[in-house]
């Protein structure tokens, strides 16, 4: 995560109780590039963190940024 804040992505995960109470996906995960990669968002919501993390982290990747392994 500290990768792409240093190439200017604020990086907001979180996690919901109640959704997890409830038992549906209670992690987001959100990517927001402004002001270095105006109009960059990625946002998800998802089981678990690992899951936030395969899913979005391509999409980084696609649109140019470097995204460690």
């Amino acid at each position: 995560m500290a990768s792409l804040a240093e190439q200017g992505v604020t990086i907001l995960f979180k996690a919901d109780a109640e959704q997890m109470r409830d038992g549906v996906k209670p992690w987001a995960f959100i990517a927001n590039g402004a002001p270095f990669h105006e109009g960059l968002l990625v946002r998800t919501d998802a089981v678990s963190v690992e899951s936030c993390l395969k899913i979005c982290l391509p999409l980084l990747h696609e649109r140019g940024l470097v995204v460690p392994e």
